[in-house]
């Protein structure tokens, strides 16, 4: 069940200057409120990029799981951390595609802090889980 849909802000450390401050979309799913099996991890966060942050979510993931587990709650050994990137086709004929991808980030957590992000794609279970989580309801690129 999706318990967040919307747009995640965050600072950076720039002070005034707001250096490495964002925007992204933030989903969050608790699979403990709906039928279905136990998961090791139930708490599924996908963030996504959006058009006019300043930083993307891949130079900020760090920063971004930290605040989100503080934010909302979330304890960092119950969350499945996704990073969302749609297809995008573009060129004057559109025959350039980049395809559609879904990683995983797994972090080592140190005093309530993500630290050391690593990326990797989905299993194909965990992949179709997601997918069906999220729909038909990217925001376009």
């Amino acid at each position: 069940m999706q318990i967040h849909d919307d747009i995640f802000e965050w600072e950076g450390w720039g002070g005034l200057l707001r250096l490495a401050s964002g925007r992204c979309r933030l989903r969050i799913f608790d699979l403990r409120k709906g039928a279905g099996v136990a998961h090791l991890k139930p708490i599924v966060v996908v963030i996504q990029d959006v058009p006019g942050s300043p930083m993307s979510i891949r130079s900020c993931t760090s920063h971004i799981a930290t605040r989100v587990t503080q934010d909302f709650h979330i304890e960092p050994s119950r969350m499945l951390f996704v990073e969302y990137n749609p297809e995008v086709v573009y060129g004057a004929n559109h025959q350039h595609v980049v395809p559609e991808r879904l990683d995983c980030v797994d972090f080592t957590w140190h005093a309530g802090r993500a630290l050391q992000p690593r990326w990797r794609p989905l299993e194909s279970a965990l992949r179709e889980l997601v997918k069906g989580l999220l729909g038909a309801d990217p925001i376009p690129p």
